[in-house]
């Protein structure tokens, strides 16, 4: 199929704007709202943010040899000309009266010009894991585009849905939260005709009253649905359950619960060599196993699994390439580094998602002397103390020999429920800065260490990891 054709008059089309400049029948590159790694002949989007006005770098793209961009109409009529000497004809401009809903309703229109299916996943966690399971399974025998990394906003959504110029099967979308309405805004524009949600857990509960209004704000991605459209979703987590009733689509479930449409039996739990189950589909049950660790990830590949066989995916290469799957950067990978065993999953963390993590280490039977450094989770609100030291109750039943909290006073509190739990205080640290952790795990462990590292980005635990790999002191 051949690719769509996007020219600057598209663009004014499909954002009430105006072409000031260029030929209309132009054709328009790959549009990016970052100056930073734009190339030549891309389309420049200038977005204003809190700290930074896209509008400010627009002369610096055209130099830098963008084919056009879409600015606003106050900014170009009380701007001097940006456009270089001698590409006056050559480059393009698109005045509109608001740039983000301008780079949203391009998206939107290509969507739905593009005849593709869309799938579009929320949840609390696992998100990217399940859309590269996803967009995996389904490669096997379809045309997949999916989001570039975590390009899952108001923002990256739309950049993501470009690639639907190229007329793909399918587009394996995840939809990113930490307010109300956000869900909302996003499935308006992707329009999809798969919903997946996956979970609802406790992140970003500072946002939040209660678990309950992080569920409603999760269930925009019911919003828009028709009976054409189908539903994937967790039938095991009963903030779910509670409020797909109104989905008037077709349902599909997973999980572990007997009555899941797709389920996980006979669940072996192997640590840090990931899981294996017997999977029961209405097409068949099969042996699963993937290196991908924990109960959560192998929700994950149900959940993937479901939206595979929804596409005619054949069982068996649904569990072949289960068994291919990697988890996604500083997601859960496994990394050795002068015989330390590490479990980097230092991307981002919940109290939930540590609560998943520390089951793997303590359902470890390897011979390791097990440690954990674990960071600050952020975003919990009045939340924070009491769900900090829950997860150090956690952390002491799961057999570390030493743990080390890294962050505020909530990370603190986690110290503190670790040594109520029954750690021994010797064997438990708070440190306030991940440099510093760093520093202190590095001299502490010993070839045969098994090292777990979660915590929230802003608290970087990654250099913990970096630390590690580098060498013990």
């Amino acid at each position: 199929m051949n690719e769509l054709t996007v020219t600057l008059r598209w663009v004014a089309d499909a954002t009430g704007g105006q072409v000031v400049a260029g030929n209309p029948s132009a054709i328009v590159g790959n549009v990016t709202t970052d100056t930073r790694t734009l190339g030549a002949g891309d389309f420049f989007v200038a977005l204003h943010g809190p700290r930074h006005d896209g509008h400010d770098h627009v002369a610096a793209a055209l130099a830098a040899g963008a084919g056009g961009a879409v600015v606003e109409r106050g900014w170009f009529e009380h701007q001097a000309r940006v456009v270089p000497e001698g590409d006056a004809g050559k480059v393009g401009l698109v005045v509109v009266s608001n740039t983000l809903l301008a780079l949203q309703d391009m998206a939107r229109v290509l969507r739905q010009a593009a005849e593709s299916r869309v799938i579009a996943i929320t949840g609390s966690a696992g998100k990217t894991t399940t859309k590269e399971a996803i967009a995996g399974m389904l490669a096997t025998r379809l045309r997949v585009v999916k989001n570039k990394g975590n390009l899952n906003n108001h923002i990256g959504l739309p950049l993501s849905l470009m690639e639907l110029r190229r007329r793909p099967d399918v587009a394996v979308m995840e939809l990113g939260m930490n307010h109300q309405g956000e869900i909302s805004t996003l499935v308006a524009i992707a329009d999809p005709d798969v919903r997946v949600w996956t979970n609802v857990g406790d992140a970003h509960l500072g946002f939040f009253a209660s678990p309950d209004a992080i569920a409603d704000a999760k269930a925009e991605i019911l919003e828009g649905a028709d009976a054409t459209d189908v539903l994937v979703c967790n039938a095991d987590d009963p903030l779910v359950m509670a409020r797909v009733t109104r989905f008037p689509g077709r349902m599909i479930t997973f999980g572990y619960s007997p009555d899941s449409m797709v389920r996980a039996v006979d669940v072996e739990d192997r640590g840090i060599s990931g899981m294996r189950a017997r999977l029961v589909t209405s097409a068949g049950e099969r042996e699963l196993k993937t290196g991908l660790l924990g109960r959560g990830n192998l929700s994950n590949v149900l959940a993937a699994t479901s939206v595979a066989l929804e596409f005619d995916v054949p069982l068996d290469s649904i569990v072949e390439q289960t068994e291919r799957l990697r988890p996604a950067d500083r997601r859960g990978t496994v990394l050795v580094s002068r015989g330390v065993t590490i479990i980097d999953d230092s991307y981002n963390s919940s109290p939930a998602a540590l609560m998943r993590a520390l089951d793997v280490v303590r359902s470890e039977r390897g011979t390791y002397r097990k440690i954990a450094v674990l960071g600050e989770m952020l975003e919990l609100g009045e939340h924070a103390d009491a769900l900090h030291r829950e997860c150090g109750a956690a952390a002491a039943a799961a057999g570390l020999a030493l743990l080390v909290a890294v962050g505020g006073t909530a990370a603190e509190a986690l110290a503190q429920g670790a040594v109520h739990a029954g750690m021994p205080p010797s064997a438990v640290h708070y440190l306030d800065r991940s440099a510093t952790a760093a520093e202190f795990v590095a001299h502490e462990v010993r070839p045969g260490d098994l090292v777990l590292v979660k915590g929230s980005r802003g608290i970087r635990t990654d250099v913990v990891v970096d630390r590690l790999m580098a060498g013990a002191a």
